[in-house]
């Protein structure tokens, strides 16, 4: 069954390398672009299931040389060969079964990111700069694109609230398991005393939308105007170029001040107006199979308490897989990989359960 699935693929993928050479393909870009995608979604399958049947056929034709006559030697080479074969076949088997797992329509998706500051008042907020610094220096690494979309700075420098958008190949997949209270131990600016508080900032990403993927209707909003704020410079002026987007049958509000005029910030309200009710849907459907499917990643709700951050230990603890890291200093500067490698590999072996159970 298996087989004859992996044999359909690669039908498949040799198909598209015929069609990718057609210049009638070739001279319509939509084709071309939904072609490639696909052959590149297929890929990974492809080339393991090709070395799966060159290491079945050789561990194939090592069995038949084993029923052989064969001095000690060489039998003793033979046994061998079996053996490395049999693992390198497990091994293609276990990585051909989570190549074939159900695949995240977001993954490849630009993510749109909001850190509000929560409790703690002016520590939470200067928490929440900390972690939007955070994430900057890991889009860098990433070779993303960051741009600021919304910013609401506090009296200190932080961020009340704080949104952006993250553009480049896989960002959803690597940022998805970010959504959540992110909690931080340490000894605030404004503590004279040297006690050490609790804070918290919540985190929410939301993938991309398309303006076909959710339609709003200008009857459905209401589009309010009003002059920019912020602490000086290009932050403040006294035109009316700041948008407010209420959508009236949801009651979800999205704004922006930040760009260069009132289409631009128009534009960009919009595109967190989609992501924000978009998200909303996603969470209701999330919740209908609560009580059938537990997950330990979480379900992106940003009141679950998903990570402590402990200042005074160099600590990072994610709650949801038990993992901690001794190395405050390199996560705040960006060095995610270890942590969002460990919650992939989680979420990945919650499907292959699924799938074995079902």
């Amino acid at each position: 069954m298996l087989l004859d699935r992996l044999q359909a693929l690669a039908d498949r993928y040799d198909k598209l390398s015929e069609l990718l050479c057609d210049p009638d393909v070739g001279s319509d870009p939509k084709r071309l672009r939904e072609y490639s995608k696909e052959q590149s979604d297929l890929q990974g399958v492809y080339a393991a299931y090709t070395e799966y049947k060159q290491v079945f056929e050789q561990l194939e034709d090592a069995k038949v040389m084993q029923g052989e006559k064969l001095d000690d030697e060489m039998r003793e080479m033979v046994k061998m060969e079996i053996d490395e074969l049999s693992s390198r076949c497990a091994e293609l088997e276990e990585h051909i079964h989570f190549l074939l797992l159900p695949k995240d329509p977001n993954d490849d998706k630009n993510v749109i990111v909001e850190i509000r500051g929560a409790a703690g008042g002016d520590e939470a907020a200067l928490f929440a700069s900390d972690l939007y610094r955070m994430y900057m220096k890991f889009a860098d690494s990433q070779g993303w694109r960051v741009e600021l979309m919304e910013a609401n700075e506090s009296d200190l420098g932080g961020f009340k609230e704080v949104i952006f958008m993250v553009t480049g190949k896989g960002a959803y997949s690597k940022l998805k398991f970010e959504s959540g209270a992110h909690r931080v131990q340490r000894i605030p600016v404004t503590e004279s005393g040297g006690r050490i508080h609790t804070s918290t900032s919540t985190v929410a990403v939301m993938p991309e939308v398309e303006e076909v993927e959710i339609e709003i209707s200008d009857k459905d909003i209401r589009v309010d105007t009003y002059c920019s704020s912020g602490a000086g410079g290009q932050s403040v002026n006294t035109t009316k170029s700041a948008v407010r987007v209420l959508h009236v049958p949801t009651g979800i509000m999205a704004q922006c001040q930040d760009g260069k005029s009132q289409n631009e910030n128009k534009a960009k309200a919009l595109q967190v107006l989609r992501a924000r009710i978009s998200d909303v849907i996603r969470q209701e459907e999330e919740a209908k199979y609560a009580g059938e499917r537990k997950s330990k990643v979480g379900t992106g709700d940003r009141s679950e308490r998903i990570r402590t951050y402990n200042y005074p230990q160099s600590r990072v603890t994610d709650h949801r897989i038990g993992l901690t890291l001794h190395k405050l200093d390199s996560v705040m500067n960006g060095d995610m990989e270890e942590i969002i490698n460990a919650l992939t590999l989680t979420a990945q072996a919650e499907l292959m359960e699924q799938e074995n159970l079902a």
